[in-house]
């Protein structure tokens, strides 16, 4: 069958997938988005957390199929989502790319990936950044389905209290980090989230 959505901005068909396929196996494997990661494939773990028209899912337990017609984004493409939706336009719109001047389609082109230079391109979502400044990413492996389950939680709650967290991130396992770290980039990015206001 034919899967027809648009992940990150862009349309995308996929070709030949086959009933019981996963939309975590077409996101990595047909349409080259390896930032969901594969690990338990029974949805316990959370490291392929994408959201599906807004909501965010366990990849591995949705059938590619129920994609159709829907908006997916990855955590590839958080970074021009949390920019459109800053800017108040659908991620099926038109961007301008805060990086540079140029206007195009949100997500990165395969034309544009092939000349990608390190040092250019999209900037990070600030949920990326904080994960970055308070040190909470360690092996990385559960780092994309973190990012788009906290963006999530902010987006709804520009000012969670821990418990708050703590419950958005509950569907999420790490091994590295005891937490506290992804806690503080959380915090940190809600606290920027706030001054910006």
């Amino acid at each position: 069958m034919r899967v027809s959505f648009t992940v990150n901005g862009r349309p995308q068909q996929a070709d030949d997938v086959w009933e019981g396929e996963s939309l975590l196996y077409v996101l990595r494997e047909r349409l080259g988005l390896p930032g969901s990661k594969n690990a338990c494939e029974q949805g316990e773990c959370g490291s392929c957390t994408v959201r599906l028209d807004g909501v965010p899912v366990c990849s591995c337990l949705v059938a590619a199929g129920q994609a159709e017609g829907r908006e997916v984004v990855t955590v590839e493409g958080l970074a021009d989502h949390v920019r459109q939706r800053a800017e108040g336009t659908s991620a099926t719109g038109t961007c301008t790319s805060t990086a540079s001047t140029r206007t195009s389609t949100a997500g990165t082109s395969l034309e544009e990936a092939r000349h990608w230079q390190p040092g250019t391109g999209s900037e990070l979502a600030p949920i990326q950044q904080a994960f970055i400044d308070a040190g909470a990413v360690q092996c990385g492996f559960c780092t994309p389905g973190l990012l788009v389950a906290a963006d999530e939680l902010l987006e709804q709650n520009p000012e969670p209290s821990d418990a708050d967290i703590r419950e958005a991130l509950s569907g999420n396992l790490c091994r590295c980090t005891g937490y506290e770290k992804i806690m503080d980039a959380v915090r940190l990015a809600a606290a920027r989230q706030t001054e910006g206001a």
